[in-house]
């Protein structure tokens, strides 16, 4: 349940709402009930004072004996506990309760007197909870002929006013107080939910199932929503994501269309074109072997001849063609053996040397004294390493630098054996970069754009991989990386080349 957002949200929401009006419910209560128990200190303060001046002016008359009756009616009141004067050393003079007369006052209203504060709360047990306060009386001018000029405190007046009427206000106060926080806080945890509910989970949710009928492919589900929230601005994001992957869908559609017509046309070339270098293969042997014999009876001074010869040369470049096109459509497999591809990188240098081109070249080779042997067919792979060499020949017409550097490396724990070819040539640019083993691609005007196409065959062939890499600042660099037997197995003294 609590792995909804919303759910979080909500309860989160609710549980601040309702810990943020508790702490205000109890800060209220409390305020509310020091403020009645200040009103009742000011009421028994002025009730206080009344007394003391309705005394005062009795005993300034003379009436003393006035004193107790006015006591005894003011004690009448339903909220008194008691009034009574009390001499400084506690024993009661005058009180609204005669029978206390001549005894000592509680030891907790004689504390007031001896305290600097003049009122306190405390619990009489027959009357509950009572504010007593005291006021000193004290000797005045007009007291001298009755007390004497030497005390200063003739008398203490103490009233104790009962507070059972204040604490049944305070209750009734804090109850209505602690409903109306429950119903408020009731009604905005119902009104929070609802708002969350109808404009963030409903929406959410709704979200949440178009997002599954795209992902099943239904590419016309789409959101409707008015408002311009931020779930607004969600959902129109979502609805335009969608009309692109739509668009995009038909594309990819459209695309894939084309490239399976392409491959039926390719695949009815390629057999086309096997089907026709059959038939060429064999007129052209015959051919040529004819123009060689006809050439060879001929004088060397015969002018002839050197027709006769570039005839030769261009069968032999026909042969050429008609050999890489069928091995393309189906190349052999290759004849695996442990070979060490140092020594078919330094044979087939030995051939590429042989290039009109390689006279200018400078050779920078680097090879790894202690690589282990490789599965392969030593055969195909010179072939490989030719074709990368010879392009990197014709690419330094005017000279350069062919780097050649072998090395072992890890790739997803598994060691392969690598060959970087390198020349400092113009560079191949990247629009023709990533076409270059595409079948029948070439940017030579007598190449067949089979080379680099046949070259990353044999290499998958041989579960390894070959990449390129080129600027115009730096040239080119192919890079060929073949699995290599374990170190611990190696033994290459009979099956490497």
């Amino acid at each position: 349940m609590f792995r909804s957002l919303t759910t979080r949200v909500i309860a989160t929401t609710i549980s601040l709402l309702v810990a943020g009006i508790f702490i205000y419910t109890i800060f209220n209560i409390k305020r509310q009930q020091n403020m009645m128990i200040d009103t009742a200190r000011e009421s028994t303060e002025l009730l206080l004072h009344t007394v003391e001046s309705s005394i005062f002016n009795t005993m300034h008359l003379g009436n003393v004996q006035d004193v107790g009756s006015i006591l005894s009616m003011v004690g009448q009141h339903n909220q008194l506990v008691g009034v009574r004067i009390f001499h400084p050393q506690g024993v009661i003079l005058r009180s609204s309760i005669p029978s206390e007369v001549g005894s000592f006052v509680s030891a907790d209203d004689y504390k007031i007197f001896q305290n600097p504060k003049n009122y306190s709360i405390f619990t009489i047990p027959s009357r509950g909870e009572v504010l007593a306060m005291v006021k000193p009386i004290y000797n005045e001018a007009t007291c001298h002929p009755c007390h004497g000029s030497k005390a200063r405190v003739i008398g203490v007046l103490n009233i104790n006013y009962s507070l059972d009427s204040t604490k049944a206000q305070m209750l009734v106060a804090s109850r209505i107080f602690v409903i109306s926080s429950i119903a408020i806080t009731l009604f905005l945890s119902i009104a929070i939910s609802f708002i969350l509910l109808r404009f963030v989970k409903n929406p959410l949710d709704n979200l949440v199932d178009t997002m599954l009928k795209v992902e099943k492919g239904d590419f016309a589900a789409r959101i409707t929503y008015e408002g311009k929230d931020e779930i607004g601005h969600l959902i129109e994001s979502f609805n335009s994501m969608v009309d692109r992957l739509y668009l995009a869908q038909k594309e990819l559609e459209q695309l894939h269309f084309q490239q399976l017509e392409r491959a039926d046309r390719l695949a009815s070339i390629g057999e086309m074109a096997a089907g026709i270098a059959h038939e060429i293969k064999n007129p052209l042997a015959g051919i040529s072997a004819a123009v060689t014999i006809i050439k060879d009876d001929m004088s060397a001074d015969d002018p002839r001849g050197s027709i006769l010869g570039e005839v030769v040369d261009q069968v032999k470049r026909l042969d050429k063609t008609v050999n890489d096109l069928l091995f393309f459509g189906k190349p052999s497999l290759p004849e695996l053996i442990w070979v060490d591809i140092n020594t078919i990188l330094k044979i087939t240098l030995k051939f590429a040397s042989q290039h009109r081109g390689g006279a200018n070249i400078e050779r920078h080779i680097e090879l790894q004294s202690d690589l282990p042997p490789v599965y392969a067919d030593g055969k195909q792979m010179q072939q490989v390493f030719l074709n990368i060499l010879l392009n990197a020949y014709q690419a330094m017409p005017d000279g350069g630098v062919l780097g050649i550097t072998s090395s072992l490396v890890l790739r997803d724990n598994i060691q392969y054996v690598r060959v970087d070819i390198s020349d400092t040539g113009a560079g191949i640019p990247m629009q023709i970069l990533e076409k270059i083993f595409t079948p029948f691609y070439t940017t030579k005007a007598q190449g067949t754009g089979l080379g680099l196409p046949i070259c990353s065959k044999l290499v998958k062939l041989h579960n390894g991989d070959i990449n390129v890499s080129s600027s115009h600042l730096t040239g080119t660099v192919f890079t060929v990386e073949l699995p290599a037997r374990p170190p611990e197995s190696t033994n290459v003294s009979e099956d490497t080349v």
